[in-house]
């Protein structure tokens, strides 16, 4: 019996492994990878303290720092999730075991949004791709397309700049991007930026060719000659291994409350995965922390 299972090891699960690990209770942490989001991340430049520093280098500065503690790293998938009736939290694991908790943190954060369009799936990995960081150097001197008007869309575009040919910026309706973020677009030549545009179809003869785009106001549509798509366009909350009975909010989002409780006892999340309104590493990391103490908390009163 662990004192604490936690699901996930981005940000929040490593931050509340830590938390849980001084409060010298028994932890768990549960996860296909460590790192999460910022594996994917190039540059995170407003993470306190650290004014330049790569989504890798955080991760793994966060993994040895969680490491100095007795945390127990079980690296497989959770199936589901259950409450037994002697109010024991049980997480069903894709290898089979069952390991079971007095209390459980879910950080398990979200997973990239696809657009649902022709040609999407069929040529994910063939210039489809869902992390610029990661396939951007594929398409050096090349011509790509970004879909999304967010921190990480806009980052994208900037990153893909200094690589591509030429960067396309798909955008729906405007730009949400941070201003900071959003300014560093300025002044750059081979950035063309397409507002008020849905995409709606990919294109390819064995790898990407083009992306056909709709223009909103006219409903005009045009195809860009690209061999990348880099689809950055939000994501949706890794929910599936939540009980029915957690609440969650329309956008599949886990309720929680300031200390990461929810409406079910013992049961926290933290991070991405919640209704936390900014999903920002620094707030992830914060509010693992805030569930790591409430946990201690519920296993005092017990």
């Amino acid at each position: 019996m662990t004192d604490v299972i936690i699901i996930g090891a981005g940000p929040a699960g490593l931050n509340a492994a830590l938390y849980a690990a001084r409060k010298e209770l028994s932890v768990q942490v549960v996860s296909t990878d460590i790192g999460g989001q910022m594996l994917l991340t190039g540059e995170i430049e407003n993470y306190l303290g650290l004014p330049h520093i790569s989504g890798f280098e955080l991760a793994d500065k966060m993994e040895a720092h969680a490491k100095e503690y007795p945390v127990d790293f079980v690296f497989a998938g959770v199936l589901s999730t259950e409450k037994d009736s002697e109010g024991h939290f049980l997480v069903h694991l894709d290898d089979g075991k069952v390991l079971t908790g007095r209390t459980l943190i879910v950080t398990a954060g979200k997973r990239s949004r696809t657009l649902d369009i022709p040609g999407e799936m069929e040529y994910t990995g063939r210039g489809v791709s869902y992390c610029a960081t990661c396939d951007g150097p594929f398409y050096r001197k090349k011509d790509t397309a970004v879909v999304g008007g967010g921190d990480s869309a806009v980052q994208a575009a900037i990153e893909l700049s200094r690589l591509a040919n030429k960067v396309y910026l798909v955008v729906r309706s405007r730009i949400r991007a941070s201003e900071i973020i959003a300014r560093r677009l300025e002044g750059l030549s081979n950035v063309e930026i397409l507002l008020g545009y849905t995409p709606e179809e990919v294109k390819g003869e064995k790898k990407v060719t083009g992306l056909v785009v709709k223009d909103r106001a006219d409903g005009v549509t045009r195809e860009l000659s690209v061999q990348g798509v880099f689809v950055e366009a939000g994501g949706l909350p890794n929910n599936q291994c939540v009980p029915a009975d957690v609440r969650k909010n329309a956008a599949g989002e886990i309720v929680t409350d300031k200390g990461g409780c929810t409406n079910v006892a013992g049961f926290f999340a933290a991070g991405d995965v919640t209704d936390s309104p900014y999903k920002q590493v620094i707030i992830a990391a914060g509010e693992g922390a805030a569930a790591a103490l409430s946990a201690h908390e519920y296993l005092l009163r017990q």
